[in-house]
Formats: structure tokens, sequence, C-alpha cells
């Protein structure tokens, strides 16, 4: 059964401008009887350099029929916190560059404790990008993060992996020449 998995998908900010983005999305989801409420469009902070009503409108519309979003390598674009504020958001995702070095640099470390908090305070799910190592894990774990992306849990791997390992009705793979597919991991 798949009913439990979502998937996210990057979405430029020129492909999100494009006029029948909103339409596209919505017909490929019905043409799929796939439901809205598993899907996580996961934009950057590009975005928000446009036209800032009309990129809540369209999330606006993608939202109220069940679609979420993320704010992708949250940190470091160009986002304002009143921006963080008034767009419909689900996720941000603490960027990879601010994970790598959090148990050396101090400045790191305050980053991402404040984007947990904040993400917090604003009722948002926080996934952490990049994550390598059990002493990153702990240390956002410990400070409040849930959701994790990195090697730590599995490289990229193709797509027929991914469906041996987790949908049923296809054969185990071999230990021996299989990595896993990256995910979002939750403890």
């Amino acid at each position: 059964d798949t009913a439990h998995l979502s998937i996210s998908v990057n979405v430029s900010a020129r492909q999100f401008r494009q006029p029948g983005f909103v339409a596209e999305v919505l017909q490929t989801l019905k043409n799929h009887n796939a439901d809205p409420r598993q899907l996580k469009l996961e934009l950057t902070e590009s975005l928000l350099l446009g036209d800032i009503e009309d990129t809540i409108a369209r999330m606006v519309q993608l939202k109220s029929e069940g679609v979420g979003f993320a704010l992708d390598d949250f940190g470091t674009g160009y986002s304002s916190l009143s921006y963080l504020k008034r767009l419909p958001l689900d996720q941000v995702k603490i960027d990879q560059s601010f994970v790598r070095d959090v148990l050396t640099d101090p400045n790191d470390a305050a980053i991402v404790r404040t984007i947990l908090a904040l993400a917090k305070s604003l009722d948002l799910e926080v996934v952490a990008e990049g994550v390598e190592t059990t002493g990153q894990l702990s240390f956002l774990r410990l400070h409040g993060c849930e959701g994790f992306q990195g090697y730590l849990f599995g490289r990229p791997g193709p797509v027929e992996l991914f469906e041996r390992e987790h949908l049923p009705g296809h054969s185990a793979p071999s230990l021996a020449t299989s990595q896993p597919a990256q995910q979002e991991q939750r403890p």
C-alpha cells in the first residue's frame, strides 16, 4: 500500500511563474488519480524576487486543493521574515551549508537553532538537508528537528530500487549491489 507515501518535487521560479502551471499540476494529479495531499512542491527563495502577490495567489490556489509547500534551501537566498509569515507554507528545509558544520561552527549552530525555533513558532515542519553523520543528527534532534535528509539515510538511486525496497509486490534487492534511495526520514 502506498497511501502513506508522498512525493516532493523541486519547482524552479521560472516553472512556477508559467501561465498554466497551476492548471497543469491539478490536471496531472487528476489524470493520475493522485491525492493532492501527497504532493509537496519545493520552492526556492528566488521565487520571492518576483511578484509576491502572484506567487501567494498561485500557492493559495494549489493549497486549497490540498497541495503542500516547502521552502527549499532556507537561509541561503532572499527570504524576508515578512514573506515567511505570508506564504502558505507547510515546511522549511534547512540548507545543507548550515548543517554541514553545525558541530564545529558556532554561527552555523546558532543559525540552525534559530531556524528551528522560528519554524516551531510558525507551526512549520522542518527538514534538515545534508545530514551525513550521527553527530549532526543528534544535534538536530536535540534542538527539535524531526525531519532529515542526507547520505546518513541513503544515497540517491534509481526508482526501480526504491520500488523493490518500499513497494509491495516487488522483489527484494540484493544487499551486495544496492544502495537505498535518498529519502526524508522521520523518527
